[in-house]
């Protein structure tokens, strides 16, 4: 049976399973439009969503590859702001910072402890709220122990500006060095059903520790939604053009597993990606999803998967399915994510 509500870690933030990434509304996958995003966001806490993740950088362009689809640093931290005015007793609000534009171009990451405390004034800015419920360090800063940045995180907690603190994609080492600084009741880092690294040893860190883990992509960036029946046709402002998982080679071998699970969904009269996110819940662990969406069908959708059920030998059949050995493409490739300052 899965849980009506879950607690982030040792905190008192308690929220719905499954979450709503809302990074797609500013940028990386086309174009999208303002207003119908807010009636999206609306549309989602009328069923029953009401955890929202985003981040200061994101609407900022950070390659060539999304400068058509981006709107400005902050954009989606306004947008989502712009969407809970009034109901901000309804809704656990996740924001980032330690990512930025680098004035040459790209990403650069700030985790000095300084800024921590200046981005979290901007944040609550452009969100118009006064507190915080998850802040995450987005990425990290390699010119500054994580322990420095982690204290100015626990600093913001007692000053009241947040509520709990979270990392993403960090390694185990990591994750224990700032759990000894502060309680850390979140990680979020890619997972789903074709995405599986994370099982190898952050999912056992994250147990071992009492933090709830946070999967963005949990539907593969769309693909495990069961959309996509050919080589996606994706513009040039499509961060997934830019994917190995997504190249021609690779998403034609990796289509036919996704068929099995369209086949597999259809049998028990469910949507594919109701499927993987019920896979997902279904973990041995404590995991929030929170998969993204522009449109208001399919974040209803998405929160109707916590209703799904699934047998031990369903599990059993996803998970050998997706088997990492069977999934083509590796998370990024080639794609340059490397801290630098």
């Amino acid at each position: 049976m899965q849980k009506a509500r879950i607690t982030l870690g040792h905190s008192d933030v308690s929220i719905r399973p499954i979450g709503l990434g809302c990074m797609g509304m500013s940028q990386y996958y086309g174009d999208a439009d303002d207003e119908d995003s807010i009636a999206t966001i609306g549309a989602a806490m009328d069923a029953g969503i009401d955890f929202f993740d985003t981040s200061d950088i994101y609407g900022a362009a950070s390659s060539a590859t999304d400068q058509k689809s981006s709107k400005a640093f902050g954009h989606n931290e306004e947008l989502l702001g712009r969407a809970v005015r009034g109901v901000r007793d309804r809704v656990v609000l996740a924001t980032k910072f330690g990512a930025k534009p680098a004035p040459e171009g790209g990403v650069t990451f700030d985790g000095r402890p300084e800024y921590v405390a200046a981005a979290c004034d901007e944040s609550l800015r452009r969100l118009g709220v006064d507190h915080i419920d998850l802040y995450y360090y987005h990425r990290l800063d390699p010119t500054v122990p994580i322990e420095d940045t982690v204290g100015a995180m626990a600093d913001l907690v007692t000053a009241g500006k947040v509520r709990t603190l979270g990392l993403s994609s960090v390694e185990p080492d990591l994750l224990h060095r700032a759990a000894a600084v502060a309680p850390i009741s979140a990680l979020q880092s890619e997972y789903s059903l074709w995405a599986r690294e994370v099982e190898q040893e952050v999912l056992a860190t994250c147990r071992e520790l009492g933090i709830t883990f946070v999967p963005y992509s949990p539907l593969g960036r769309a693909a495990l939604a069961g959309g996509f029946t050919g080589t996606p046709s994706l513009s040039s402002d499509d961060f997934r053009a830019t994917l190995p998982k997504f190249q021609e080679e690779n998403f034609a071998h990796n289509l036919r597993l996704i068929e099995q699970l369209k086949a597999f969904a259809d049998e028990r009269g469910h949507a594919p990606g109701q499927i993987a996110l019920a896979w997902l819940l279904a973990q041995p662990y404590d995991i929030a999803p929170i998969p993204g969406t522009k449109r208001a069908p399919y974040a209803r959708q998405n929160i109707a998967a916590t209703a799904v059920p699934l047998s031990a030998d369903d599990i059993a059949f996803l998970s050998g399915l997706f088997d990492p050995a069977q999934v083509r493409g590796e998370q990024y490739g080639n794609l340059d994510v490397r801290p630098r300052r």
